[in-house]
């Protein structure tokens, strides 16, 4: 038996990052992803964000690769949303997204950062968040 233990702190955010996800919507939202990883076989530790985008903790498992995962979560999300007429206009994620590996020894510290998003993004938006994310981790942002 195979045994994979990786993981991994995924942020994507909403297209032009406008900010569909008011409070009401994204816990709908956190909640309906949940079970989504459920009956997907994801393991999903934590999940939170604020108005433009998502945070979540996962696992990988040994057939799972980043991108299958973010294509899961976000394409089954947005048209949930859709379905349930939850904006006003059509709901789209962002193409792109953020995806950086998790040590065991951080797994606390990083879902900390993750259910506090409200609270974190009181004082810094998304935009700072993303600026400090590219430079932590070496990313090179695309200009749009």
């Amino acid at each position: 038996m195979s045994y994979v233990k990786i993981w991994v702190h995924l942020v994507f955010s909403t297209k032009n990052r406008h900010p569909y996800l008011t409070r009401n919507i994204r816990y709908k939202l956190q909640n309906h992803i949940i079970e989504n990883c459920k009956e997907k076989s994801i393991f999903l530790k934590a999940i939170n964000g604020y108005t433009e985008h998502l945070h979540c903790l996962i696992s990988i498992g040994k057939e799972q690769s980043i991108a299958k995962i973010a294509q899961l979560i976000k394409g089954e999300s947005a048209y949930w949303i859709n379905k349930n007429n939850l904006t006003d206009e059509t709901f789209v994620w962002q193409d792109d997204y953020f995806a950086v590996s998790v040590s065991e020894s951080n797994l606390e510290v990083v879902c900390s950062y993750i259910k506090n998003q409200e609270n974190h993004h009181s004082k810094k938006s998304f935009d700072e968040e993303v600026k400090e994310f590219s430079d932590k981790y070496k990313f090179e942002l695309r200009k749009e």
